[in-house]
């Protein structure tokens, strides 16, 4: 199976103009640079870390829409059918990404060797987001150009899903979320639905967070949150479970993607007498947030109970020298290390490990929600396009909604995607985990 990863191109055009028509010229662009700014000035618009520091050196980054439309290539393989992947592949969560790309290559690489489907081999095509609505916006205008496809898998992150909700709608796309866990992205309010889900719902995992927090002794909780569409709806289900409790945060602290230093949040928590705080964010916000908790002094360091972003880049890589000072744990809903269902998990395991090579065991697979929640999600596909015997959308979406008991990696389902509900987990998947010295993520035995 070939796989397609498309990079933007970047392109420099230069003109020369005569001196005499240089002031017309140079006034007529004044004129139209001031009436785009002015169009632009009300538009707001999520960008990743990376692309922030692009802005603040100084570096040009040619528009998502203009530069990578018009590199997008058809498909390789003669006859095929297509999956796609919209994902974070290159910024601060780019594991993610590419976990999900492995696990769907394992199921397609199955899918293929059992004659693929509808007698046609199934290929994949990757194209980068990284973390920026826009351009997730303007990968899937290119998938829509593309012959024979599936459906289109998106990655991390909640924002870029929200904002990619209408045009699948619209052009009657179907999506498939192995990593995205805001509610609204399920929730969403579109009738047919065409998003499904096998992956963390907020709704959820919140209540299991908040509960998790005061089996750990917590008594004055914290909120830290990305302010981000992900982070509100955190917020929001937060405060609900809390005071289904009789409990209400003791503060909340609100962060933007990027920043490095998060510490006066932490000691405006700790002057609080907090002890455990709920944190929301990506690795690398993470990384701010944990260094904060560990300068923290000893009688003021909180406990931290998080989401599971910090699992999906190089969190562990750049905050090991801070864990030991830091009581961290997070939520995960599958375990390569530790599998509910080990016999039903070891045949994609040894194809995982004969397939990568920078993985010598079960320990080394890094990501390993991403990986096991898009390859059990394909499966399904793969599954209801057999019974459909149709790739075309309101087949296909009601062949996923006809799905019936099923018995997956990560749980057995029974009804995994009813028409009015389209999450396949709940919280009953879900457990705490935490990094160990060499930066496994275990399971808690509690």
């Amino acid at each position: 199976m070939r796989v397609n990863v498309f990079v933007d191109g970047f392109h420099c055009i230069s003109r020369k103009y005569s001196i005499l028509l240089g002031l017309l010229i140079y006034t007529s662009l004044a004129v139209l640079a001031g009436c785009k700014n002015t169009e632009e000035a009300g538009k707001t618009q999520t960008q990743s870390p990376e692309e922030q520091e692009e802005k603040k050196s100084g570096t040009i980054r040619v528009n998502a829409k203009a530069s990578t439309r018009p590199f997008f290539s058809v498909p390789q393989v003669e006859n095929s059918l297509v999956i796609g992947i919209d994902a974070d592949m290159s910024s601060g969560s780019a594991r993610s990404g590419e976990a999900i790309r492995r696990g769907l290559e394992l199921a397609i690489e199955e899918i293929n060797r059992d004659g693929g489907l509808l007698g046609r081999p199934v290929e994949l095509i990757v194209r980068d987001h990284r973390g920026n609505p826009d351009r997730g916006l303007d990968n899937l205008a290119a998938f829509t150009e593309v012959r024979d496809l599936i459906g289109v898998f998106g990655g991390i992150h909640t924002p870029v899903a929200i904002r990619e909700l209408e045009f699948i709608h619209s052009n009657d796309l179907l999506y498939f979320c192995p990593w995205a866990a805001g509610t609204p992205v399920v929730k969403n309010g579109f009738f047919p639905n065409h998003v499904f889900r096998v992956s963390v719902r907020d709704e959820y995992a919140v209540g299991f967070l908040v509960r998790s927090a005061l089996q750990r002794g917590g008594k004055k909780i914290g909120l830290m949150l990305e302010r981000t569409v992900w982070g509100r709806s955190n917020e929001k289900a937060m405060k609900e479970a809390l005071a289904d409790q009789g409990m209400e945060p003791v503060g909340e602290e609100w962060f933007n993607w990027g920043e490095k230093d998060l510490s006066l949040l932490t000691q405006r928590l700790a002057a609080k007498d907090c002890d455990t705080i709920l944190l929301v964010c990506n690795s690398l916000e993470g990384v701010a947030a944990v260094k904060a908790v560990a300068d923290l002094p000893d009688s003021q360091r909180p406990r931290v109970v998080s989401h599971w972003g910090i699992s999906g880049g190089r969190f562990f890589e750049l905050a090991q020298d801070y864990l030991d000072g830091v009581d961290l744990s997070f939520l995960q809903s599958f375990s390569f290390v530790q599998p509910r269902y080990p016999e039903r998990v070891q045949a994609l395991t040894e194809a995982y490990l004969a397939k990568y090579e920078d993985c010598q065991s079960p320990r080394g697979i890094f990501a390993p929600v991403g990986t096991a929640h898009s390859y059990e999600l394909m499966c399904m596909v793969g599954l209801a396009i057999h019974n459909s015997q149709s790739i075309e959308t309101t087949k296909l979406r009601e062949s996923l909604e006809a799905l019936e008991n099923d018995h997956g990696i990560i749980r057995d389902y029974d009804r995994p995607f009813p028409f009015n509900h389209h999450d396949a987990l709940d919280s009953t998947d879900f457990f705490l985990a935490r990094f160990d010295s060499e930066g496994v993520i275990v399971p808690l035995d509690n």
